[in-house]
């Protein structure tokens, strides 16, 4: 895959980001490779766990690529491309194993969903949480807004959304967004996983399932208020004058 790098360790999958020079920016490619990573691994009932991370230690993803998303400037377009985002970030909660983020840096925006798709966030200690679609007039597209209330609550989702918050690892961590940070992302990731890998694979499958049954129901009311407050804030002139002046700043 041009954009990803995906190998086997063991007995854990691991799927990284290659595009450090973009901030690990998630680009439609970008994201039906993630989705065709983690569909394809699926069947494989011998994987125990999944890593999913970004190359280099400045970002974990750094949200939509903005520059090919010029183009999308109709309702009917923000609309297609939000619902095959949020399938591309489906197959990682689907994914039958858990899945750990892998935190090298920050999680900006859409990577912010990305990160909360996965079932626990290992984050180095300089990495940060960025809800930050609202400074681009736009709301969460993805399915992290219902991934978000789940978490913290609607008052502390509204909240960390409206306000554009950026979270540092230890206040993540006191939300519970975090489930391990270090100064090391790779020995924040072990302390999840060591415990995994004692178990026995059907068993961690049989606790991925409960845990998706849990919320499967739920989630579909929620993505469809998302989805359709997406597209309208896309389209809205506020947008796209967000988007060019975030456009003219230098990466």
């Amino acid at each position: 895959m041009p954009h990803l790098i995906v190998d086997r360790r063991g007995e854990v999958l691991h799927v990284t980001i290659d595009r450090p020079e973009k901030r690990n920016a998630l680009s439609r490619e970008v994201l039906a490779e993630i989705a065709s990573a983690f569909g394809t691994a699926a069947g494989d009932e011998t994987i125990k766990a999944a890593v999913l991370t970004g190359a280099g230690d400045r970002c974990f993803a750094a949200g939509g690529d903005l520059k090919e998303l010029e183009t999308v400037r109709e309702a009917a377009e923000a609309r297609a491309f939000s619902t095959a985002s949020k399938a591309a970030l489906q197959a990682v909660r689907d994914f039958p194993a858990p899945v750990i983020a892998r935190l090298n840096g920050d999680a900006l925006g859409g990577g912010a969903e990305l990160a909360l798709a996965c079932d626990l966030r290992a984050m180095a200690s300089h990495a940060r949480f960025g809800f930050l679609q609202a400074k681009l007039a736009v709301t969460t597209g993805w399915g992290g807004g219902y991934d978000l209330l789940k978490r913290v609550g609607s008052a502390t989702a509204l909240r960390l959304l409206s306000h554009a918050a950026v979270l540092s690892a230890a206040e993540a961590r006191s939300l519970g967004l975090a489930d391990a940070v270090d100064d090391n992302a790779d020995a924040a990731v072990e302390s999840l996983l060591a415990p995994m890998l004692a178990q026995s694979a059907h068993v961690l499958r049989g606790f991925k399932a409960i845990a998706r049954s849990y919320e499967r129901e739920a989630r579909q009311a929620v993505d469809r208020a998302e989805t359709e407050a997406f597209a309208k804030a896309w389209v809205h002139p506020d947008h796209w004058e967000a988007s060019a002046k975030a456009l003219r700043k230098p990466d």
